[in-house]
Formats: structure tokens, sequence, C-alpha cells
């Protein structure tokens, strides 16, 4: 069940000064979906993505605005219940996203980021019971 929150830099793009489209987070929010299931193990069904997309004007990094280096970035925030993953299947995930997003996004700065966040379960869930709830009814089964 976890809730992934990815800020996107716009870009110029076809002339858009805007940026990202609706068709473009659509498969921004598929692939994050895919990954997160396929490397990760988290059910689709609950996997939930939220984008919001920044004007390159208003990312900096290293002081300078993306929209003056002429790069693209994002920076994602996944939040997932505490010891479910191990490292090797979080650092697969962080390399894949990076891949997964360069590819729609064109070349990113380095200064691109994943954070994965570990929730302890009795902290958070979904449909009106935690994360422990569900491990505790499924232990009585």
């Amino acid at each position: 069940m976890p809730f992934l929150d990815v800020k996107v830099s716009r870009g110029v793009t076809g002339g858009n000064p805007r940026g990202g489209t609706p068709i473009s987070a659509t498969e921004i929010a598929a692939d994050l979906t895919r990954l997160t299931n396929e490397l990760l193990g988290k059910r689709r069904e609950v996997t939930a993505v939220a984008i919001d997309w920044l004007p390159a004007e208003q990312w900096f990094i290293g002081g300078t605005t993306l929209a003056e280096s002429g790069q693209r970035s994002f920076f994602l925030k996944i939040e997932i219940t505490t010891g479910t993953n191990t490292k090797d299947q979080k650092a697969a995930f962080v390399a894949a996203v990076f891949a997964a997003m360069e590819q729609r996004l064109g070349p990113l700065a380095p200064a691109s980021y994943v954070v994965i966040q570990e929730v302890s379960a009795d902290a958070w869930g979904y449909a009106g019971r935690t994360q422990e709830f569900r491990y505790i009814e499924g232990r009585r089964l």
C-alpha cells in the first residue's frame, strides 16, 4: 500500500514552456506503479501515485534554476511499511526509477532524488485499518 509523491520539473517540450502533460503524467504513474510492484512486491491495486509539475524557474540545484541550466529533475518520496523490503530491493528500485524517469523526461540533473521512507505498521493504513491490524488478522487465519 505504498504512496508515491512525485514532483517533476516542467521543461520546454515541443515549444510548450509548461512541459508536462496529462499523457506524460499517466505514463509516469504507470511506470512507477509497475516498478513498485515488480521491484518492491507491492500490490498494484493499493499503490497510489500523486504527481505535481513544478516550473523549471522555481526548481534550484546548487543555487541555479533548472531553467538556467537547461536540465530536468524529479523528486520521488515513496512511503512503505518498515521492514518489508531489503536493501538490495530498495537499491534496485532507486536505480530503475531514475532510469525510467530519464527515459520519459530526457537527461536528468544528477540531483534527482528517490527517497524511500519506511513507516511503522501501526502508524498507517488504508480502508480504515492499519497495516499492523492486517498483519495480526492474517496471523489468526
